[in-house]
């Protein structure tokens, strides 16, 4: 509860300690912050909300952005648990003038969340479904609730809530609100300003409204609306509210008479200027029964654009359009040189997707549509899966088409322009012309039903010049959507992006009335200064900006992908925030587990652009913020795969470590995890000792500690024979098809530390498999190691040394021609990818190693070249994640199959042991709580007689010491399985 005295007390307080703020004027908070007079502030918020205020360096790095090319350090963020802690944090802002910014997913591309003052996260905390209510399909939800969580909460009553966009799996109903947002959907089921019922706000000075429709709640609030509407009628009914997508501004449309005054609705897309929401009531609406995606092919983008207005009008609920220009720059993406392979023919596609009773009554609803195209290449979608796979496309665009497919980075800016559909095809086309006046090039998508365009454009943001040039566009831009009758927003908002250009697109008299709709709720410009209203100029704030990258360094990766940049691979990162989701996908399992932006991919990226640009974080490679904000990250590099741009954070961690430890001495975990080679080939000379000391609890415990070991590990056990000295000692096996020489039946089996020293048994099944399927086994004529260990704890010169001196021990067999086969991932991953960025020699190596599952994958199922049983049993497989995020897991999958074993594949991602990272001493409870997430309840939920199958040595560990079930090795199961 508020304590109305105690809040007293502390502005007492405050005014008697800190008698010069007052000298600060109230209406001018940006003032204060920008003289770095904020110590004041974050002693006081974190001493009221301890539990909520964030004050350090590292989470204020991490909301220095959201997905804009906006950057401010704020001064602080407040995480609160309740409408309480969000109250007693504005009202010492509001004594100290500092402003308050209020923050959903923190993916809003206009700079919308991005504030030198207070930045109020509530997603973590406040993200509770209220009350949902099936017979009046409705919903009272808090500002943090996921739009994801939502739509699966309705679903089980057959609703949905109508807008949908394509950052639904992280952004928060909060941040949708704020801006307004749409989605692909809105054309049929509205924005979200269209869907909202009530909103409860909290105001600057500490007031709440209970906004809905015919009333705010505050008949003082109500007498004012209402006199600034009837002042302004003829300006609000012939500027706003002309077509749907026309969300710059604030939605004064709302407040006619005919409308129904309806004050909620204003509110929605005011972008946190007005107030901050503490609760809304929104609407739900039925879903279609069935659903097919129509995907339908045209000649070039303006075609498209030209048809997609009609397709919106003959009831189709999404008319999405794209470019091939963002499929090309998709197939640049490791992995992905398919992507698009579905789409039927052309060079630019619209996604329409149709509902109804039944499949079939959906299905030939799509096909009617598409004979009423006869221009264009149709393909009617009915599977989920292929739907899902298409909707990815469109959906990661945002940040798919950062990169062009040359390479080149693209940014927001000119973002979201709408025009009323009609107009959508001639603008398009001006458009396009601008740019090539001006020498920019672009990728073009975006929700054509409702002509509203999304744009990535190649601007220089990193020089004075680029900037005025990037100023120049816009503001033509600006003249030419006003021209078409359009909206500089249609759907992400004004932000720092665009509330400088409403000028070009309103009159003198709509700004006027914008402004004084601000003052009604917010007299001190206390929430959002700069947004909409006095907006800050649209090129200041920017990232990188000139002169951004301040930490010349060369690094020791070679990063083919960002030409040799560390910053340039940084950069990466533009903010989408998928590594926020939590319901689906492998990234980012620190932030699933403990929801804290700083353990997000994006929080991470950020923090690291702060060392670069040496302003906030000034001592670069030894900062110890940078060190704590990568200390969770797991280094499973879902990231690489599952992030649109492919940022690599296990790569930079390692890139990190390497130059913070320098000369310097290190955790004791990176000497006893990292040197794991050289102790388990020590220890392989007295297993029997080395495993009696200790499984003793007294020496256990003592090496744990000295060694960086959490004690909560088991300590690992090494085989009484290593995997080398039983291949060096057995038999010769008679009657083996293969001979020496031929590099199509000889293949060198890669001796890893894991497999050598700690689980043999997998080394000697496979090459009871390798034989049995005709091939000579070899191993490598000398010592080998791929230096794995050495690379993820960042001792990277370490990790060169061992593989430079292991690519003189395979030369002969490479040269050869003899394939390296890998048995553990993360070896065999490092051995295909990183070896590459470290050895500039390995690329031979890169290109002949392969899985142990890609190489039985190749034989048929005739009986001559598969000698297996089909073995019809369940399994629970996790892939592990270095595998899965760089190669895939198709092989595995295809002999699974073959063999009969029934498969249920851990989504989530990485088992939380992750290398080193498990054992390192405070990471136990991030560990195990990654490992909860799915990997232990499935193999706690299955049969006994189910097999749990692991390839990874770290995986099976974390799975012996969590479920006390043994995981196996592909290479087990086959030996099992053989004749």
């Amino acid at each position: 509860m508020r304590c109305d005295g105690c809040t007293g007390m502390l502005h007492a307080t405050l005014a008697c300690n800190f008698g010069r703020l007052t000298d600060v004027p109230a209406k001018t908070p940006s003032d204060r912050t920008t003289r770095h007079v904020d110590d004041e502030f974050r002693r006081h918020l974190s001493a009221a909300l301890p539990r909520a205020a964030r004050i350090d360096l590292t989470s204020r790095a991490a909301y220095s952005s959201d997905a804009s090319i906006y950057r401010q350090m704020p001064a602080a963020v407040l995480e609160p648990r309740d409408a309480e802690e969000v109250v007693a944090a504005t009202d010492i802002a509001r004594e100290l003038g500092v402003p308050v910014t209020a923050r959903g997913g923190g993916t809003s591309v206009a700079g919308n969340a991005v504030s030198p003052g207070l930045v109020i996260d509530f997603s973590r905390h406040m993200n509770a479904i209220q009350h949902l209510a099936p017979d009046t399909r409705s919903a009272v939800v808090e500002p943090g609730v996921i739009l994801d969580d939502l739509r699966v909460a309705a679903s089980a009553h057959g609703l949905t809530f109508g807008p949908d966009p394509s950052t639904h799996s992280r952004c928060t109903l909060g941040g949708m609100i704020g801006n307004n947002a749409c989605g692909s959907h809105s054309v049929a089921w509205g924005t979200t300003a269209d869907n909202v019922q009530a909103l409860r706000m909290l105001l600057p000075d500490g007031r709440r409204l209970d906004a809905r429709r015919g009333t705010s709640g505050d008949p003082g609030v109500d007498a004012e609306l209402l006199r600034l509407r009837d002042a302004n009628l003829a300006t609000v009914r012939t500027e706003l509210g002309r077509f749907s997508r026309q969300v710059s501004g604030y939605g004064l449309a709302h407040l006619l008479p005919e409308r129904g005054f309806d004050v909620a609705k204003a509110l929605v897309g005011t972008e946190s200027t007005c107030g901050v929401v503490l609760s809304a009531t929104v609407q739900l609406v039925e879903t279609p029964a069935a659903r097919v995606l129509l995907v339908l092919g045209f000649d070039d983008v303006h075609q498209a654009a030209d048809c997609a207005p009609l397709l919106a009008k003959a009831g189709a609920l999404t008319v999405e359009g794209m470019d091939a220009a963002l499929v090309a720059a998709l197939r640049t993406r490791p992995g992905r040189s398919e992507a698009g392979a579905e789409l039927p023919s052309g060079q630019a596609w619209l996604y329409c997707e149709v509902g109804g009773a039944t499949a079939d009554e959906a299905t030939d609803a799509a096909k009617a549509l598409a004979e009423s195209v006869p221009g264009a290449t149709a393909q009617v979608i009915t599977d989920v899966a292929g739907m899902r796979g298409l909707w990815r496309i469109r959906e990661e665009g945002a940040g798919i088409v950062t990169r062009l497919a040359d390479g080149g980075e693209a940014w927001p800016g000119w973002e979201d322009s709408a025009v009323p559909p009609e107009n959508f095809g001639a603008y398009l086309r001006e458009l396009r012309a601008l740019m090539d006046d001006h020498g920019r090039r672009g990728v073009s998508y975006g929700h054509f039903g409702e002509g509203c365009l999304h744009l990535r454009t190649d601007w220089d943001l990193s020089s004075r010049r680029g900037l005025d040039d990037y100023r120049a566009f816009v503001e033509s831009a600006a003249i030419l959507v006003a021209r078409h009758g359009g909206s500089i927003s249609g759907e992400h908002g004004d932000g720092r992006a665009r509330s400088e250009l409403l000028s070009r697109m309103y009159s003198t008299e709509a700004v006027a009335a914008f402004s004084a709709f601000k003052g009604v709720f917010d007299p001190e410009n206390l929430f959002n200064p700069g947004v909409i209203v006095d907006p800050e100029p649209l090129d200041a704030n920017v990232r990188p900006g000139p002169g951004h990258d301040r930490l010349d360094l060369t690094p020791v990766h070679a990063l083919h992908q960002d030409g040799g940049s560390f910053a340039s691979a940084v950069h990466r990162c533009v903010g989408v925030g998928k590594c926020r989701q939590t319901s689906a996908g492998a990234m980012c399992p620190s932030y699933k587990v403990t929801r804290d932006e700083v353990q997000s991919t994006r929080g991470r990226a950020r923090a690291l652009s702060e060392m670069l640009r040496g302003e906030s974080i000034p001592d670069g490679w030894r900062s110890t913020e940078v060190r704590d904000a990568l200390d969770l990250c797991l280094s499973c590099k879902a990231c690489r795969n599952d992030c649109p741009v492919n940022v690599d954070m296990a790569t930079y961690k390692a890139e990190f470590l390497h130059h913070h430890y320098r000369r310097r001495l290190r955790p004791a975990a990176h000497y006893s995890m990292g040197w794991l080679p050289l102790w388990s080939r020590i220890a392989a000379r007295i297993p029997r000792l080395v495993n009696a000391i200790t499984t003793r609890p007294a020496p256990a415990a003592l090496l744990k500690s000295l060694g960086g070991i959490d004690p909560h590990r088991d300590m690992i056990r090494f085989a009484e024979q290593s995997f080398e000295t039983w291949f060096a000692r057995r038999p010769r096996q008679p009657g083996q098809a293969a001979t020496a020489g031929d590099p199509n039946s000889t293949v060198v089996l890669w001796p890893d530390t894991f497999t050598n020293y700690l689980a043999p048994e997998v080394g000697k099944a496979a090459v009871e498999v390798l034989e049995a399927l005709g091939y000579r086994v070899e191993l490598p004529t000398g010592s080998v190691c791929c230096g794995l260990t050495w690379h993820s704890t960042g001792q990277l010169s370490v990790a060169q040394r061992m593989l430079r001196r292991s690519l003189g021990s395979l030369d002969a067999q490479l040269a050869a021609g003899y394939r390296v086969v890998g048995l553990e991932p993360s070896c065999t991953v490092m051995l295909r990818d990183e070896a590459t960025e470290l050895a500039g020699a390995a690329a031979r190596l890169s290109a002949q190693t392969v899985t142990f599952a890609e190489l039985i994958a190749e034989h048929g199922e005739n009986t001559d070249d598969w000698p297996f049983r089909e073995l019809d049993v369940a399994a629970v497989v996790q892939i592990h994640c270095h595998q899965e995020a760089t190669t895939g897991s198709a092989a595995d999958r295809t002999v699974l199959q073959r063999l009969g074993v029934r498969t249920d594949v851990i989504g989530s991602g990485c088992c939380g042991l992750a290398g080193n990272f498990g054992f390192e001493k405070g990471h136990w409870d991030v560990s195990q709580a990654c490992a909860e997430l799915e990997l232990y309840p499935k193999v706690r939920a299955s049969a006994p007689e189910d097999l749990v199958l692991a390839d990874g040595f770290s995986c099976r560990a974390q799975l012996a010491q969590g479920t006390h079930r043994s995981g196996r090795h592909l290479a087990e199961v086959l030996r099992d399985a053989l004749r």
